[in-house]
């Protein structure tokens, strides 16, 4: 599964959880806190001098930015929820352990462009990384584009699951 040049997007169950999550919490928590601190601002007078309704209307258009873009992506998106029937084969959602050349040993997550997490290993489906590994084996070697260069690599493990 790759998302891109087919248009669909894909996501974790997690992931669009997270997404909702925050367009809730901008509707309901954020967007009213400041629209009530820049109607008392705008209650003070002049509002061309007044850096807190200026501040604020700032604020607003950037949370009304993000809620547009949630709402759209939120629309857009495939929730890919169930495991793929050959799970030894990495597509979405699989966690990889991968070996370089010096056998250094690096576990890596498949995931959505929304939820890339470099921390934590997560990679887009659309990175470099991740399209060389889609489709590949436990015991396969390939070639992986890095910022350092070019490595080689072996799939250690293919899991669809958290690896420890």
């Amino acid at each position: 599964m790759k998302s891109g040049s087919t248009g669909t997007v894909y996501i974790t169950p997690d992931g669009a959880t997270n997404l909702r999550r925050e367009l809730n919490d901008l509707w309901k928590n954020k967007r009213p806190e400041i629209t009530r601190k820049v109607a008392a601002a705008a209650a003070l007078g002049d509002r061309s001098d007044n850096a807190d309704y200026t501040y604020g209307k700032k604020q607003l258009r950037e949370i009304d930015r993000r809620i547009r873009y949630l709402s759209g992506r939120l629309d857009n998106l495939t929730v890919v929820d169930r495991t793929p029937d050959d799970q030894h084969t990495i597509y979405f959602g699989a966690w990889v352990k991968l070996a370089d050349e010096d056998d250094k040993e690096s576990i890596y997550r498949i995931v959505g462009s929304d939820e890339i997490d470099l921390k934590k290993g997560w990679i887009s489906i659309d990175s470099p990384m991740a399209r060389s590994l889609l489709k590949k084996r436990q015991g396969d070697h390939l070639v992986v584009s890095r910022p350092k260069g070019d490595a080689e690599m072996m799939v250690l493990d293919v899991q669809y699951k958290p690896m420890d």
